[in-house]
């Protein structure tokens, strides 16, 4: 028992302590809450500005209030300011707006506590949230409706609403200004609360019909700095009153109707105006009693629409005129009318057609009829009266034809331009007969002339020059193209029939060669072209119609042979006989570079198929000679050696160009000499060569005076070998359509038989070979001959040879043979 009395006791002294401490915390507070601070504040200061300085306006220490704990409690729902605990700062943490914190209050305040710790201390404050005019004037609505009659008396008022401005004081709405205006006017009231409005007056008479809405526009300005303001539109709707009575467009007007016009005919619309609105414009129109009962039986006058139709059957026997009243009224509550007069003219109707009549019509007609011919003879008629009997006669415009009048109420249709029925096969005549009537009646009546056919047009081919390429070997009987005329006349005149216009060509008639199809001009090959031979023909191509008299026209027609590949290279130099080798000596001697040997080919075919490329097929050494693809030489790339064999064994294939290609084959067996044997080389020097032709060019000048006299002494021979020996007979000419063949002919006795295309090229590779190459012109019918001569100081065996041959080759030759540096030159007339 007693242990429990001596805890209880304790217990009592503890809660004695804690109400001590509490009294004395009390007490504390209650000073601490004693000392109030007032700041004040414009609205809407940014975040983070600074109010004050609480430490220095408290006398607090302000490195004791972290350890303090100082706290700022705002008696509101957000926290608007915060104090810095490292600097005592009182800071504005969200922007403030009076007009949310204080709506209806004009004086407003911020009440906070600030709070430390350590001793506990408490400081009220309140901070006042000065006003700024932030805030325009508002209207609440943004239009502003009002209704005022037209019959309103001057200096009316009328309510307007008001502004709104949340700010306070000065800052709230100060004024109203009203948009100019010669009718209203406004007038600022002040109210009980001091709120300002505005009463808008009427200063002159209103008129709906001159301005029937007027678009104000009020303005409400409060008194800050600088001053804010709000519009808000007035739209006033002026509302009608009956002031204006119906009115027509004329008092009185006049309208014409023809007779016989239907029932129910609309004569006119009277139309009558109110320049009012609702039923005060609404009117009704109605005869007056002037009117007579014939006029108001005949027509019909709708009440509404303002309409007359025909009511009964007019007739312009009858009655010409008809007057009548009409009055529009308006139907207000005092209704007001208006009056107009019309005056009805009855006019005669054009109710007969004219009449067309064709008496006399000649079709068809030829094309080629003469200008003036009369081709149809028209009378017109017409049973009315005056203009509306009055008749005019017309045909189509743009045709060949016109009317020419004969007698009274007779026309005759005459051709007044050429017809060609190629461009228009017949034509659809309309005449037309048009009364002058209001409105006019007319009738027609149509005829078809149709144009005869004569033969006035020549055959004509599309082109008039056709080039045809026929590729060589073609079969006999190919069809070559098809050459077609085209003749737009008809039947007889346009059947064409073609055929060649002869023309004999190497004693050739056309017609040998070529076919063509009489009916569709198909042209036809009759034999197998050789390039090499004929290379091309003109000729000319008649079409002619079958007409009376017939006409024709020609074409020309150039047939263009197209070389194919079918002739191989023929090697001509070296020469050497049908399959031997060619055997050359080139000393060992021989330096680098030096020319061996040059391969020549020849080939008949065209120049594309006959470009031809060197190249080895087989050769001994390939370090030791080189041949060039395009001429021939065959050179040394490097000297002989004691290691090269004596004996070199060169096989050179010469190709063509075609497709596919063909070639020709040589062997050069090629010996190398220790003795002083004058090599190729020697003669491939460019100053030799030059030395060459310089001393040639001497002695062909020599030769050609020498060539001048013996050809004078070869026409006095040829003339006496003439008068003595018979005529021999005609051989064909050469021409260019007919070209003999030389590529079969034999070479024997170092004697070539070529083409022109290839004696240049065979001059410089026979010379550089130390020989001289001479072309020597023939008599009509014989062959360019070619000769090869060694060089020598005099004539050899072979020179020899070459001249008997030529003698043998060709009749009546004069030769000379005249020496140079490079051989002897033989030269043959």
């Amino acid at each position: 028992m007693a242990r429990t009395h001596t805890m209880e006791s304790a217990t009592t002294m503890e809660s004695n302590k804690r109400y001590v401490v509490l009294a004395l915390l009390f007490i504390k507070v209650y000073f601490a809450s004693c000392s109030v601070s007032h700041y004040s504040i414009p609205e809407e200061m940014k975040e983070g500005s600074v109010i004050a300085n609480l430490a220095n306006d408290l006398n607090l220490d302000v490195r004791t209030l972290n350890e303090r704990k100082m706290r700022v409690d705002i008696i509101a729902n957000k926290k608007y300011l915060d104090v810095n605990k490292e600097t005592g700062e009182l800071y504005i943490v969200e922007k403030i707006d009076r007009e949310h914190l204080c709506i209806t209050k004009l004086s407003c305040y911020l009440k906070l506590e600030v709070i430390l710790e350590n001793p506990v201390r408490i400081f009220n404050m309140e901070v006042e949230i000065v006003d700024i005019n932030d805030n325009a004037p508002e209207f609440r609505r943004d239009v502003i409706h009002l209704d005022v009659s037209e019959a309103t008396a001057k200096g009316e008022r009328f309510s307007l609403s008001n502004a709104v401005d949340p700010d306070v004081g000065t800052n709230s709405v100060k004024t109203y200004y009203l948009s100019e205006s010669e009718y209203f006017n406004i007038q600022v009231q002040t109210g009980r609360d001091g709120s300002k409005f505005a009463d808008l007056i009427l200063t002159k008479t209103l008129d709906r019909e001159q301005q029937a809405v007027h678009n104000l526009i009020l303005t409400a300005v409060d008194g800050g700095t600088p001053a804010r303001s709000g519009t808000a539109s007035v739209i006033v709707r002026v509302l009608d009153t009956n002031d204006n009575a119906p009115r027509f467009e004329k008092n009185s007007t006049k309208v014409t109707i023809s007779e016989n016009s239907p029932i129910g005919s609309l004569v006119m619309h009277l139309k009558a105006t109110d320049l009012d609105e609702g039923s005060n414009s609404d009117i009704t129109y109605t005869y007056s009693l002037y009117t007579q009962e014939k006029t108001q039986e005949t027509f019909n006058l709708n009440p509404t629409t303002g309409e007359i139709t025909v009511k009964g059957m007019l007739n312009y026997e009858d009655f010409k005129i008809y007057d009548m009243e009409v009055i529009a009224t308006d139907k207000g509550t005092n209704s007001l009318s208006g009056q107009c007069t019309i005056k009805i003219l009855v006019e005669d109707m054009n109710d007969n057609h004219p009449e067309v009549s064709i008496k006399s019509f000649q079709s068809p007609v030829n094309e080629n009829i003469e200008l003036g011919t009369v081709i149809a003879v028209v009378s017109v008629s017409d049973k009315d009266s005056g203009d509306n009997g009055i008749v005019d006669l017309s045909i189509p415009k743009n045709m060949p034809f016109k009317l020419r009048e004969s007698s009274d109420n007779y026309y005759e249709l005459v051709v007044s331009e050429p017809l060609d029925r190629e461009k228009v096969t017949e034509y659809d005549i309309t005449f037309t007969v048009t009364d002058r009537g209001s409105p006019p009646l007319s009738d027609n009546e149509t005829m078809t002339l149709e144009l005869l056919d004569v033969n006035d047009n020549v055959p004509q081919f599309p082109q008039s020059f056709y080039t045809i390429r026929v590729m060589e070997n073609n079969a006999p009987g190919a069809l070559l193209s098809s050459l077609t005329a085209f003749d737009p006349d008809l039947h007889e005149n346009q059947y064409l029939v073609y055929f060649i216009i002869e023309k004999e060509i190497a004693n050739t008639s056309m017609s040998m060669l070529f076919s063509i199809n009489p009916e569709n001009g198909n042209l036809y090959a009759l034999k197998t072209f050789d390039y090499e031979i004929e290379k091309e023909f003109l000729f000319h191509i008649e079409a002619r119609d079958s007409g009376s008299p017939p006409l024709s026209s020609n074409v020309t027609v150039h047939i263009i042979i197209v070389d194919q590949n079918d002739n191989a290279p023929v090697i001509v130099s070296p020469w050497r006989a049908h399959g031997s080798v060619v055997e050359e000596k080139i000393p060992r001697s021989t330096d680098k570079g030096s020319l061996v040997a040059k391969v020549i080919a020849l080939d008949t075919d065209s120049v594309h198929n006959s470009r031809i490329t060197y190249q080895f097929l087989q050769v001994t050494d390939a370090t030791l000679f080189s041949l060039d693809q395009y001429n021939g030489e065959i050179r040394t790339m490097r000297m002989f050696s004691y290691r090269d064999p004596r004996h070199q064994r060169l096989v050179v294939v010469a190709k063509d160009n075609g497709q596919p290609a063909l070639s020709a084959t040589v062997t050069i067996k090629l010996s190398t000499v220790e003795t002083a044997v004058k090599a190729y080389s020697d003669m491939t020097e460019m100053p030799l060569e030059y030395d060459i032709f310089s001393d040639l060019n001497l002695y062909l000048v020599i030769g050609l005076g020498s060539v001048s006299f013996l050809l004078l002494i070869t026409i006095l021979v040829t003339i006496v070998l003439k008068c003595q020996k018979p005529k021999p007979s005609k051989t064909a000419a050469p021409c260019r359509n007919s070209v003999i063949s030389e590529r079969n002919s034999t070479i024997a006795d170092s004697t070539l038989v070529s083409n022109d295309a290839y004696w240049y090229s065979l001059f410089l590779a026979e010379t550089r070979k130390g020989k001289l190459v001479v072309r020597q012109p023939m008599p009509k019918g014989s062959r360019y001959i070619v000769s090869s001569i060694p060089r020598g100081t005099g004539l050899t065996d072979t020179s020899d040879s070459a001249a008997s041959t030529l003698q043998k080759e060709t009749a009546q030759l004069l030769c000379a043979k005249l020496p140079t540096k490079a051989g002897t030159i033989l030269v043959c007339v």
